[in-house]
């Protein structure tokens, strides 16, 4: 809810996320980002390019290039976006579909799933200007395939 929201960035939280709300209540979506906009990002969870919802259970009718390029034109200046094939798989995040968001959109894109060894986060930054603005990493600080320091420092020269 708006109260929610106010809340949270009340408290000090630098930024809420929108996930199943931003395709099913699109009026809240737009007062949030009306009223708060950079700081509030916009969760694409996408299925087949089709935006999944509800904890990945339901996947909607709408493709989520569309969703973001509606949402940026209302006000959206941050998207994260999850492949949802590529998440936790290790198996490498899903560059093109990331890329092709941030072009769409005209917005910042933070990448999610699938990125599970440094050379990930090298490639992901190579794109910086075209809009992908960061990376989520799990599983593999988890299971040691990425050292977060080591990380840091690779994408700062990269």
């Amino acid at each position: 809810t708006r109260e929610h929201v106010e809340r949270l960035l009340s408290l000090g939280v630098s930024r809420v996320i929108l996930g199943t709300a931003a395709i099913e209540d699109r009026a809240f979506t737009e007062a949030v980002l009306a009223a708060y906009g950079d700081r509030i990002a916009i969760g694409l969870d996408a299925r087949n390019g089709y935006v999944a919802t509800r904890g990945w259970l339901e996947t909607s009718e709408v493709r989520a290039d569309e969703l973001a390029a509606e949402l940026a034109a209302k006000g959206a200046e941050m998207f994260i976006f999850t492949d949802i094939s590529r998440d936790g798989m290790m198996q490498g995040p899903n560059v093109e579909a990331i890329v092709a968001l941030a072009k769409s959109s005209g917005r910042t894109v933070i990448a999610s799933g699938g990125v599970s060894q440094m050379d990930d986060l090298i490639t992901l930054s190579a794109y910086a200007q075209e809009g992908v603005g960061g990376a989520i990493v799990g599983k593999a600080l988890y299971t040691g395939s990425i050292d977060l320091q080591a990380a840091v420092q690779a994408v700062a020269r990269a």
